[in-house]
């Protein structure tokens, strides 16, 4: 008696993929890529500030008052994130209109704290400790206009009832950039408030 063995094809599980929510993708990438602009320019500052003829001046006191208000900007982000992941929607639209507020007044606060450097002296052209000063403050001004833009669309999803306990990638997007934002100023400030 001859014994027939059947061969079963062969079935490969497929493989496990990583997968990301492709609009927090986009935001992680615009995060790497920040941090990589900013990584080049505060080494460009420092190979620069060792070569001589640089500027000292004193940082205006109003850019210490502004990392303040960036600081409770991202407690009433988070505030924010809490309130949606509970469907408390009037907390949501409170805490994300505070937020921006928030980063209004920080603009705000840039502003004066250039119209300081002037009164000291301190312009865009001249000294290339000015210049960076500019360019770096001004920089981040423009990231976080982009971030108010994002919040922005936040607030009109609010109102629309589109960020809820079961969809929150919009509030995480969000909230995502605006630490990031928030984080990056901290360090800069830390930055050339050591290095002036």
């Amino acid at each position: 008696m001859s014994e027939t063995i059947k061969i079963l094809p062969m079935v490969e599980e497929p493989e496990e993929t990583l997968s990301m929510n492709p609009k927090k993708f986009i935001v992680w990438m615009f995060v790497v890529s920040i941090v990589m602009l900013f990584a080049a320019m505060t080494s460009a500052y420092l190979v620069r500030r060792a070569e001589g003829n640089w500027l000292e001046f004193k940082m205006p006191a109003i850019f210490m008052y502004s990392t303040v208000v960036l600081l409770i900007s991202s407690v009433s982000m988070h505030w924010a994130y809490r309130a949606a992941k509970k469907d408390d929607f009037g907390v949501l639209r409170t805490a994300i209109s505070i937020t921006f507020a928030f980063g209004l007044a920080f603009l705000v606060m840039q502003f004066i704290g250039w119209k300081d450097l002037v009164a000291q002296n301190v312009y865009f052209v001249g000294n290339p400790s000015g210049s960076f000063m500019y360019v770096f403050t001004g920089l981040h001004a423009f990231h976080l206009v982009s971030g108010l833009i994002v919040l922005l669309y936040a607030l009109r999803a609010a109102f629309q009832l589109k960020i809820h306990a079961k969809n929150l990638t919009q509030i995480e997007v969000c909230m995502t950039y605006w630490h990031f934002l928030d984080i990056l100023w901290v360090y800069l400030f830390g930055f050339l408030l050591y290095f002036n």
